[in-house]
């Protein structure tokens, strides 16, 4: 009998629901303070999940969720960015 392999969850801080990792959206604060998206679920840096759905988004916006997590001011750009991925994602 094969061992069913351990699927890490991550906790949306928009939605606080738990998702694979694999189904959530990483964006990081380097050392330097600079945020981005992190697609890849590598990069160094303070992170924070947020769930692939606009609604997820939309929450974390309005209630500046990832700037509490991140303790930095998350400029549109990066909000612009996660709506594209996502609708994206809803493409495929």
């Amino acid at each position: 009998m094969a061992l069913q392999k351990k699927i890490p969850l991550r906790k949306c801080v928009a939605t606080s629901e738990m998702h694979p990792k694999k189904e959530m959206i990483r964006v990081v604060r380097s050392k330097e303070g600079e945020v981005s998206v992190d697609l890849t679920g590598k990069k160094s840096g303070r992170g924070a999940y947020l769930s692939k759905t606009e609604d997820a988004i939309a929450t974390a916006r309005k209630k500046k969720v990832l700037d509490k997590q991140l303790e930095v001011k998350i400029p549109d750009e990066i909000y612009d960015e996660l709506i594209r991925i996502v609708l994206r994602e809803q493409l495929k």
